[in-house]
């Protein structure tokens, strides 16, 4: 038997790449007579770019931005194709993880850092941007990454605003005439982990927001600078950053690269099944292991787990799903795409020590997925 083994990262515990040679190491220690492949995988997540880049062995480059709150950061991107192409980790320059707790704060954390990666990746040829857009801080609606770009948005006394996005209610135009020439002939796609549109119940401030620090006020002001922004780019471009699928991701980042860069916004995770050659992996196959943090409704939705899935599925393969957390009832929607959901906890814990415990767990539960298909 040969097994195909293509997690996503557990979140806060393990990287894609740790969690799949867990697995592995767990299968091999089992009395199952098989061989195992590990193909990490993420959905434009943290480490979406990592992963493309070390698949397609690309050169990684390094550079110095800024963080969300304006301090220097060093980190890199990557460039594939030849350098034609570039591959960018929003998180890397604007992520949540750059800050501390206390340091939280989306009415002023600005995703320029990521405009800086766009301009050196420019810089060095590229012609195609790939940009992966999960774990940002921000909910600036891209207005930071189009700022390091060139482009200004301004008041009514034709001023530029400062303090973004807390005063994005008080935008009046956007002045594109300083944007960088080289994107015109450079394309640009978005990875989306989420398919949110921009604003409402269900948008980038509401939803994302209070992950990232914000309060019912400051949602409610977010929210209304993103919709005074969405009026705005309307009457300046014609796009309707509102209506847009995937929107909402990265604090609506994806919806002003939409709508300003002419940015194609697609779901994360089949982009890089699809540009890693995931599909020929998995015609050697008889059975797929996958999972991450939690598989639950919200996995269907486009998540990493759901993509490996549903392409097993269609070719007829069967799939083990492995996470800290499953639905505690059986799930027909579920049941779909995962003929087996296993929780790797071994008891009663608190979650630092289930964090903390995660590959130890997960070389368990490959150890014992091996024995039960051998018997």
């Amino acid at each position: 038997m040969h097994i195909l083994i293509a997690p996503n990262a557990f979140k806060n515990s393990l990287s894609a790449q740790v969690a799949a040679a867990a697995l592995a190491k767990g299968v091999s220690q089992s009395s199952l007579n098989c061989t195992t492949e590990c193909f990490p995988i993420a959905d434009g997540g943290d480490g979406t770019a990592q992963l493309i880049i070390q698949k397609l062995k690309g050169e990684v480059i390094p550079v110095t931005v800024t963080d969300p709150l304006g301090r220097p950061v060093k980190t890199s991107f990557g460039l594939i194709d030849g350098g034609q192409t570039a591959v960018i980790e929003m998180a890397d320059a604007s992520g949540l993880r750059l800050l501390k707790t206390d340091e939280l704060n989306p009415l002023r954390a600005s995703s320029y850092g990521t405009g800086e990666m766009i301009k050196a990746a420019l810089d060095t040829g590229a012609r195609k941007i790939i940009i992966a857009m999960g774990g940002s801080a921000t909910v600036d609606g891209a207005t930071g990454i189009l700022s390091a770009l060139g482009a200004r948005f301004l008041d009514a006394t034709g001023n530029p605003l400062i303090h973004l996005p807390e005063s994005l209610s008080q935008l009046e135009s956007i002045d594109l005439s300083g944007l960088d020439n080289r994107l015109a002939g450079c394309e640009v796609v978005v990875l989306c982990d989420v398919d949110n549109q921009l604003l409402g119940d269900n948008g980038a401030a509401a939803v994302f927001g209070p992950q990232k620090g914000a309060d019912a006020a400051a949602v409610k002001l977010l929210d209304a600078g993103l919709a005074k922004l969405s009026e705005v780019v309307m009457k300046t471009t014609g796009k309707n950053m509102a209506a847009i699928k995937y929107g909402g991701a990265a604090g609506g980042a994806s919806a002003g690269v939409y709508a300003l860069l002419n940015a194609k916004l697609v779901n994360g995770i089949n982009y890089l099944l699809d540009i890693t050659g995931f599909d020929d992996a998995l015609q050697k196959a008889q059975l797929v292991i996958t999972g991450e943090g939690s598989i639950d409704e919200q996995t269907l939705q486009g998540k990493g787990p759901f993509g490996v899935a549903s392409r097993a599925k269609a070719k007829g393969l069967p799939v083990i799903g492995v996470a800290g957390k499953i639905p505690l009832e059986s799930n027909e929607r579920l049941s779909q795409y995962f003929d087996v959901l296993l929780a790797i906890g071994h008891g009663p814990a608190d979650i630092a020590t289930a964090l903390a415990d995660t590959e130890k767990n997960l070389i368990r539960t490959g150890q014992s997925i091996g024995n039960m298909l051998k018997m």
